[in-house]
């Protein structure tokens, strides 16, 4: 299956840009009347057929529309501290997207390396591992914010600060409710300062493990997606 995203689908003929045009003529060698896909990344999958295979422009009709269920009934955020080498950052994003996850949250933090992130470009890579592993969901990627911002945020739902003080038996895969949204902290390389941690737990966030070795930052949110995307697969 060949996926195409677009933001806006709503005309029955609808026309590639350039880019995915080039990429769908040139490149994967489609012709009339081959079959695509398209998504808006809201859960729309779109059957379509070629009927002008124009490398600057390709023109197809849509002939089917589907609306994909997201993969739970509730969702998964992850707030984490963009990494000082941007490539790990950027890994964690593909890699999550293609797991399964609703919103990525760039956080700074008091010992955050990172500062400044393209934003731009990291969508691009959640858009293009969406289209990898044939999703019809596009996570949510927020503006770069500040800690205080991301735990003084209303949210209703299971609540968790990454830590590897974390008390005995209190591992994310054993303490979380399946039946709640979830949002999960992931600190920078130097960890969350006291302050910060204090902070989380005394405005409802439940410190948690994600196992014994202690992992990058990059690592570590993959670690806490996988757990909750297996967790919500068991029966």
């Amino acid at each position: 299956m060949h996926l195409f995203y677009y933001p806006s689908i709503d005309k029955e003929l609808f026309t590639l840009d350039s880019i995915e045009s080039a990429h769908c003529i040139k490149v994967l060698r489609l012709d009339t009347d081959d079959i695509i896909h398209l998504t808006d990344g809201k859960g729309k999958l779109c059957r379509a057929r070629i009927v002008d295979p124009d490398r600057k422009a390709c023109v197809a009709k849509i002939t089917e529309i589907t609306h994909i269920p997201r993969e739970r009934s509730v969702t998964l955020q992850i707030a984490i501290a963009p990494t000082k080498k941007i490539e790990r950052f950027e890994w964690f994003l593909e890699k999550s997207t293609e797991i399964g996850i609703d919103s990525v949250i760039p956080m700074m933090c008091r010992n955050s390396e990172r500062r400044i992130i393209k934003e731009e470009r990291l969508k691009k890579i959640m858009v293009s591992a969406m289209k990898q592993s044939l999703k019809a969901w596009l996570p949510e990627f927020t503006p770069l914010m500040s800690f205080e911002k991301v735990v003084g945020r209303h949210f209703t739902g299971n609540r968790f600060i990454a830590t590897r003080d974390a008390p005995p038996g209190d591992h994310l895969g054993e303490v979380f409710n399946k039946e709640s949204d979830t949002l999960i902290l992931i600190g920078p390389e130097g960890d969350f300062q006291s302050g910060e941690m204090d902070m989380a737990i005394r405005l409802g966030f439940m410190p948690v493990s994600l196992g014994n070795a202690r992992l990058r930052t990059e690592t570590a949110g993959l670690v806490a997606c996988h757990t909750i995307n297996l967790m919500h697969s068991l029966k």
